[in-house]
Parts: C-alpha cells; structure tokens; sequence
C-alpha cells in the first residue's frame, strides 16, 4: 500500500482529535476511493460524447437556473 501525506487546517485536526476512536486514514481512504470510482464513471460516461466543455458550462448554467427558482418558489409557499 502506498502512504500518502495529508495537510489539514488546524481547526479540523482540533475536531479529529476530539475523536480519537475513529479510524481517521480509513475514513480518507474510504472518502478517496469513492471520489475516484465517481470520476472513473464519469470518464466512461464521457468517453463517446460529444459534448463540448462550453456545452457542459451551458447546461450546468441552465440546471443551477432552474434549481434556483424551485428553491425560490418552495420558499416563497413556506413564509
């Protein structure tokens, strides 16, 4: 297995600490190997696209547009 060193900002190493019990290098390891498999999905999902990344930028626009104004109107009913 090969070691890998991780920098963390003080605050979060304070809140780890506070929880010594957890094994911490299995939660990264855990956490690593699940990002990896998701982008490993990804690239075989993209490997026959033909999407342009300008194309990718244009829809994740209209999807972060569309999310916003059902946020908004599900706000709205609640107040």
């Amino acid at each position: 297995m090969v070691n890998m060193t991780l920098a963390i900002p003080e605050d979060l190493h304070a809140l780890m600490k506070k929880h010594d019990h957890v094994k911490w290098s299995e939660v990264a390891r855990k956490a690593i190997k699940t990002q990896a498999e998701k982008l490993e999905i990804m690239d075989k999902i993209l490997v026959n696209s033909k999407l342009t990344e300008e194309d990718a930028i244009e829809i994740g626009r209209k999807i972060n547009k569309s999310a916003y104004k059902r946020l908004k109107e599900s706000l709205s009913k609640t107040t």
